[in-house]
């Protein structure tokens, strides 16, 4: 049965006002969430200080400095967590590394989300693996291959313990959810819809077996989530804001609270046709794909075949066009976090496992970093600047 999830990603829209973060927590609910979303930030676990600039509404700021404004304390989160719960709606977090996966495992969230830069961040996703089975754990696939999301969804699950399986739903406040789902993603801001390739919903269930869905970025607030019901989708995920004219990092690309809640009210009125659909191929005995296609039918009449068609793509998993030059970038490898003399031993406080980002250069994966804790460099190396092999090989 079609029951599809919605998660209103707060972010760090609240800008760290405990005000402003219960009045999003208010919006999600008005508009028909079930699940709202924070960010754990701590800038070090993220970037490197001299990682570049970001252009918002107020003009051009160190991106080092925007995060470690929008640091807050564990006290704000639990806060967030106990309001979200008032509201009737579940809580759940994204950390970005090993302090605030810990921090936000101690408040007991809903669920923990694994947003897409992280998903080659080996050591955080070994550290989540624990919680397997007992928390659900929602990934997100922007800017990632198939290998890396097999990757990360081998590290996640392995640490389960084989005697004691992972139930097929954890119930959470009275919700069941899977211990682990995978959203397709284009991580672009905002991401066009023309290149979502929501058919990847389906591909990506077939290929790992367990539930999917979108985390979107598509300026839209129907077409790609209702083709993402359509597909089987279980969850979408869409940034909310009570302005898009704040200068929150993604409040232009989120909705505001009337559009939130025209998607929600989409997908809902989807889902029932599923539903309905779902019944009569019981009653019949006989599977069809006539409440997609019906979907599909209805949003060809509003947005034109062509448009519809594109939304939907190849279902072939492969980096979009829009997101090609983020790989690499947005995503994490090895960096330096002080500059470094030639004979020097490489401490583990001397490197780690960063976003490049904006005009640094990128390291070698996150991956090797027991092996360069302890190597020996064999030429100077510059703070920020990302690890690589050839740093601890000796010239001819």
């Amino acid at each position: 049965m079609a029951d599809t999830k919605v998660i209103a990603e707060i972010g760090t829209a609240h800008q760290g006002s405990l005000e402003k973060a219960f009045a999003l927590i208010d919006e999600a609910s008005d508009a028909g969430a079930h699940i709202v979303k924070f960010q754990w930030v701590y800038a070090d676990e993220i970037l490197h200080p001299d990682t570049g600039f970001v252009n918002l509404p107020g003009g051009s700021v160190k991106l080092y400095d925007r995060y470690k404004a929008l640091e807050v304390s564990p006290e704000f989160f639990k806060k967030c967590l106990e309001y979200t719960h008032q509201k009737g709606l579940l809580f759940a977090c994204s950390p970005f590394g090993i302090k605030s996966l810990q921090e936000l495992a101690d408040i007991h969230p809903d669920a923990i989300k694994i947003a897409s830069p992280e998903v080659n961040h080996t050591p955080m996703l070994k550290a989540c693996a624990k919680y397997y089975g007992k928390i659900p754990i929602i990934l997100s696939s922007g800017v990632s291959t198939l290998g890396y999301i097999e990757k990360a969804i081998d590290i996640l699950t392995g640490g389960f313990e084989s005697d004691s399986p992972a139930p097929e739903k954890i119930c959470v406040h009275g919700q069941n959810i899977a211990p682990l789902t995978l959203l397709h993603c284009i991580t672009c801001y905002p991401a066009p819809e023309t290149e979502y390739n929501v058919k990847c919903v389906k591909t990506l269930r077939q290929i790992f077996g367990i539930p999917t869905g979108i985390s979107d970025h598509s300026l839209d607030p129907v077409l790609v989530p209702v083709l993402t019901t359509a597909m089987g989708g279980s969850m979408i995920e869409k940034h909310i804001t009570i302005s898009k004219k704040t200068d929150g990092l993604d409040d232009p690309v989120a909705l505001e609270e009337e559009q939130f809640a025209q998607m929600c009210n989409a997908v809902h009125q989807a889902d029932v046709l599923m539903n309905r659909y779902h019944k009569d191929e019981l009653a019949s005995g006989i599977k069809t794909n006539a409440a997609e296609d019906e979907i599909i039918r209805q949003l060809k009449m509003e947005y034109g075949d062509e448009k519809v068609s594109a939304v939907l793509g190849s279902g072939i998993k492969r980096l979009a066009k829009s997101e090609k030059a983020n790989y690499g970038r947005t995503n994490r490898s090895l960096h330096y976090t002080r500059s470094l003399k030639a004979g020097e031993t490489v401490k583990a406080d001397d490197i780690a496992v960063l976003r490049t980002e904006k005009i640094l250069t990128p390291g070698i994966s996150p991956d090797f970093l027991e092996t360069v804790i302890g190597a020996t460099l064999q030429k100077d190396a510059v703070s920020g600047s990302g690890v690589m092999f050839e740093d601890f090989m000796k010239g001819k």
